[in-house]
């Protein structure tokens, strides 16, 4: 999206973006070193949730100034309310559907910075995991609202750092569009699980809400039917594929981390919705296994495909309905025949 804004928008437009991607590469690239070493753990003790908020105030200033820590007194400021709120809702869904504490799983303390700009005179648009903590900027109103508005986004992110400290997936090719693609799962799922929505209920967008008005598009992704997300002349058409014979082979993104994520995406809401009720009890446990214990950090979809199927047959049962409907997924988006 950034790229075609770059590429597409009004001169301010384009230079914000460009300042974006710089920084994104950035933040980027520290998450990336910490997770080749093992990522050290903030860490707090296990079973305690401990939210720390920061504010930049429109500076390239990590971690800022304290503004909210845990249990602390609400601000006025609907960026900090937000980015502490939802770190608690990410938190709260890993402890009780997975019994996992926190990102790290020994209670790391989930710190956030907001009101972040590398530039004081652009906006930074994104939100991001920087491999230690939350980083958001305010959106610029004209393409992106505020990064803090959206749970499933946050969810997101977060995930990153579940991934950086469990199978470690590096972030090019395959196994980066595995890596983007189990942020998505489990973004949508925290989604799913505080709205209380089952598979058949569910939106399955990523970001709904998150386009500023006027933007043509209902969201950043859209599981559900990838590539249907967007169509703005300023951010060009949402690229991503829903089968092996569209991937993208172009070397940018990484690899296409960010557009070949949607075929495992739409083969976990294929299964998720095949399996029925809420995704987050049998789909979700079945991808949530297999990013802990069945994934290596140069793993690819073949290798993603035979774990879920194997994860499913083992806590489900060879032949189950549970195991049948993530083969049928993974052979319906071409990964397997």
């Amino acid at each position: 999206m950034l790229k075609k804004l770059a590429e597409n928008g009004t001169p301010r437009q384009r230079r914000r973006a460009l300042g974006t991607m710089l920084q994104s590469e950035r933040l980027r690239g520290h998450r990336e070193m910490l997770a080749s070493l093992g990522a050290v753990s903030l860490a707090t003790p296990t079973g305690q949730k401990r939210r720390t908020i920061y504010d930049a105030k429109q500076k390239p200033v990590l971690p800022g100034t304290l503004v909210r820590g845990e249990g602390g007194k609400k601000t006025k400021d609907k960026f900090v309310t937000e980015a502490y709120d939802y770190s608690g809702t990410v938190y709260d869904f890993y402890k009780t559907v997975f019994n996992r504490t926190s990102v790290d799983d020994k209670g790391m303390r989930l710190d956030s910075t907001v009101h972040f700009r590398e530039n004081p005179q652009e906006a930074f648009d994104n939100a991001f995991w920087n491999g230690q903590q939350m980083v958001y900027g305010d959106g610029d109103g004209e393409i992106f609202d505020r990064f803090t508005k959206c749970l499933d986004v946050i969810g997101h992110e977060l995930t990153h750092g579940v991934t950086q400290f469990e199978a470690g997936l590096v972030y090019q090719g395959q196994p980066g569009a595995l890596n983007e693609s189990l942020s998505d799962v489990f973004g949508v799922l925290v989604k799913q699980w505080k709205l209380k929505q089952t598979a058949a209920k569910a939106d399955w967008l990523i970001g709904a809400g998150l386009l500023a008005k006027g933007v043509k598009g209902v969201a950043l992704r859209s599981m559900k039917a990838p590539g249907t997300a967007y169509d703005d002349p300023r951010l060009g058409k949402d690229p991503q594929p829903a089968h092996m014979k569209d991937y993208d082979h172009s070397a940018g993104d990484n690899g296409g981390v960010h557009t070949n994520s949607g075929i495992p995406n739409y083969a976990f809401y294929l299964a998720a919705t095949a399996i029925g009720g809420n995704a987050w009890e049998k789909a979700g446990k079945i991808w949530y296994d297999t990013l802990c214990n069945r994934l290596r950090a140069d793993s690819n979809f073949a290798a993603a495909a035979a774990a879920t199927i194997k994860s499913a047959s083992d806590l489900f049962g060879a032949k189950s309905p549970e195991q049948k409907a993530v083969q049928s997924a993974w052979k319906q988006v071409g990964v397997i025949k």
